[in-house]
């Protein structure tokens, strides 16, 4: 069986209704009753809104909070980091002809990324994943013509020869996670 809604009744006379009495209409001290809505205004009289505040515009500090602010955990900020390094040695391999000096550099924000984007309970290991990330995207930069063994080969050798971009990236993702480290156990010794 089909049940319809009703509407809850309407203040207001309805049809076929007889009038309300005179004293309906007024107020709890014998005034005219307020009302909520507005009465009629007449035609080609528009009510004037405020002029809205103009306000300046977002300083560098209130831009930097709008940007994005993700929090990785240890699991995901290692994948994120490996992806995005696999991702920028394609690249590398593709506009650059595998330098591994761009490489180098582009590893550098990538760890800094990875390490503000850990969340508070995984920051250490920031310090971890990064050089793994390094090590995955260095498999589509390294040099080896042919077969795994020659791609390993290649991967260890840059691993050699580009250790202080690394050590520089690895250092910069410590130095980022143990400054958010320190900065949580201050705010939790104060609460």
């Amino acid at each position: 069986m089909e049940q319809h809604r009703t509407r809850p009744p309407q203040p207001g006379t309805r049809r076929g209704a007889p009038p309300l009495p005179p004293q309906a209409g007024r107020g709890p001290n014998g005034g005219p009753a307020r009302t909520t809505r507005p009465g009629p205004q007449p035609r080609g009289t528009a009510q004037r809104r405020p002029a809205a505040a103009r306000r300046p515009g977002p300083t560098a500090a209130e831009t930097v909070r709008q940007l994005p602010n993700p929090r990785l955990t240890g699991l995901g900020g290692g994948l994120f980091c490996a992806a995005v390094m696999f991702v920028l040695g394609c690249i590398d391999q593709f506009l650059f002809g595998a330098s591994l000096t761009v490489y180098g550099v582009l590893f550098v924000p990538v760890c800094v990324l990875t390490a503000v984007w850990i969340r508070r309970g995984d920051l250490l290991t920031a310090p971890v994943v990064v050089p793994i990330a390094f090590a995955v995207g260095l498999f589509p930069v390294a040099d080896g013509s042919g077969g795994l063994a020659n791609r390993l080969v290649g991967v260890f050798t840059g691993l050699a020869t580009q250790a202080g971009w690394l050590y520089g990236g690895t250092l910069v993702a410590g130095l980022i996670a143990t400054v958010r480290r320190v900065r949580l156990l201050r705010r939790r010794r104060r609460a």
